[in-house]
C-alpha cells in the first residue's frame, strides 16, 4: 500500500508535468516570458475583463500583489487598462489579442497533452482518473487562487 503523502505529491507531479510541458511549448510559439502564475492572472481576467481588486480576490491575493501583477502582463503586453464604461473612477484589465492567443493556444496545448495521457494510459483510464477526482474535488474547488495559495 502507498504511504498517504505520494497522492498529493503524484497529483502536484502531473500538474507540474502539464504546465511545464506547456510552457515549453509556448516559449516555442512566441509566448517565452509567460509564468505559470500569469496563466491563472489571464484565466481570472477573463473574456470580460476584471478591476485589479476583483483581479485580486479571484487570485487570493492582495489587491496590490494584483496590482504588480497586472503591471507585468502590461510590460509583456498580454492585459491592458481601460476606464471602466460603468464608472469613470475605475479602471479595468482587459486581455489583449497577444492575451487572447496565449490563453488560446494553451488550451490547444493542454488538449494534446490530455491526447498524449490517452494514448500512454489509455483513454479509458484518463477518463476515469478524471472523473474520479471530480468527485472528490469539493464543490467550487475548481479556483483560480492556486497561485496566491502557493505563496506566489
Amino acid at each position: 500500500m502507498a504511504e498517504g503523502y505520494e497522492l498529493p505529491l503524484l497529483l502536484f507531479a502531473g500538474f507540474r508535468s502539464f504546465i511545464d510541458a506547456s510552457h515549453a511549448e509556448l516559449a516555442e510559439q512566441g509566448h517565452p516570458d509567460v509564468r505559470p502564475a500569469y496563466g491563472f492572472a489571464l484565466q481570472a481576467v477573463g473574456r470580460d475583463g476584471v478591476t485589479p481588486g476583483e483581479l485580486g480576490r479571484r487570485l487570493g491575493v492582495s489587491k496590490q500583489a494584483a496590482g504588480k501583477t497586472v503591471e507585468r502582463l502590461e510590460r509583456l503586453g498580454y492585459v491592458e487598462r481601460t476606464d471602466d464604461p460603468d464608472d469613470g473612477r475605475r479602471k479595468l484589465v482587459g486581455l489583449t489579442p497577444r492575451g487572447v492567443d496565449v490563453l488560446q493556444r494553451s488550451a490547444a496545448i493542454f488538449d494534446r497533452l490530455r491526447a498524449g495521457w490517452a494514448e500512454r494510459l489509455g483513454a479509458e483510464r484518463v477518463d476515469e482518473l478524471e472523473a474520479a477526482l471530480r468527485e472528490m474535488v469539493p464543490a467550487g474547488g475548481l479556483r483560480l487562487d492556486a497561485a496566491g495559495w502557493f505563496g506566489a
